[in-house]
């Protein structure tokens, strides 16, 4: 996930390690394609990924892992159900209007496994009629705030932001909004889930699941979730993801340029 939920994340790993009274550890200061690796490896038991590595995943033959909990955001746009968005976003003094206006421009996307950033793009252009050599230009940035800087310094016009962290970033920056506009918004996209090994044990599997999804009944719980901007945690099934597979089949017949 991006930077914004670092302190997040260690706060519900040390509320889980208070609750379950087992060793726990929140494994950052390495990039999230280690992290993934780790997980794949059995080095890490619990992750929360991205929707399209998510299904590349779960539909291997022998994934080793299943869905945990997912994170409904707060705020009206997402009516309270476990999807974000992706905003497309310009500099404030840009002509772009609508995303079609974005035709021979230059893009940032944060990297090529994010469905956000990248993916959900390329699936817009097919529904568009576009396969092939829309932007003049494409630049991977590494990360959403990367991207973002990219069009407010005026490397790129355009980026398709993760509208859960354009909110917080907003939040640290409160003159964001006048540096930028979201021409379009593309979504809702089932938001990225949190899995878990079936190596765990089945009983710690089940615990985990409880205590997510009754987080939000505890009051230490709840203020962990205002930080995070999250009401609350719930169920998931694979089915959820369907849309971001039917994405992603359509994505892999279009190039940005």
């Amino acid at each position: 996930m991006a930077e914004n939920t670092e302190d997040f994340c260690r706060a519900i790993v040390e509320y889980l390690q208070l609750k379950l009274d087992v060793p726990a550890e929140y494994v950052t200061g390495i990039p999230w394609q280690e992290r993934e690796a780790l997980f794949d490896r059995g080095e890490i038991q619990v992750l929360w990924l991205c929707g399209l590595p998510y299904v590349h995943k779960a539909d291997l033959a022998e994934s080793g892992m299943e869905l945990l909990a997912v994170p409904i955001p707060v705020g009206e746009r997402y009516g309270s159900r476990p999807v974000y968005f992706s905003d497309i976003v310009v500099r404030r003094d840009s002509p772009c209007r609508s995303f079609r206006d974005l035709r021979g421009a230059t893009w940032a996307y944060n990297e090529p496994h994010s469905h956000s950033g990248f993916n959900v793009v390329r699936a817009h252009l097919f529904e568009l009629g576009e396969i092939d050599s829309f932007f003049a230009a494409a630049v991977e940035a590494g990360a959403h705030s990367n991207s973002l800087q990219m069009v407010l310094s005026g490397v790129v016009d355009g980026a398709a932001i993760d509208s859960t962290v354009l909110e917080w970033l907003g939040s640290q920056r409160h003159d964001l909004a006048d540096e930028i506009r979201v021409i379009d918004t593309l979504g809702p996209s089932p938001i990225p889930p949190w899995v878990i090994s079936r190596h765990v044990a089945a009983s710690q599997r089940g615990a985990l699941r409880q205590l997510l999804a009754e987080l939000h009944l505890d009051p230490i719980g709840r203020d962990i979730l205002a930080d995070g901007r999250l009401l609350r945690f719930t169920a998931a099934d694979d089915r959820d993801y369907d849309p971001i597979r039917a994405m992603a089949h359509k994505a892999e017949r279009v190039s940005l340029v």
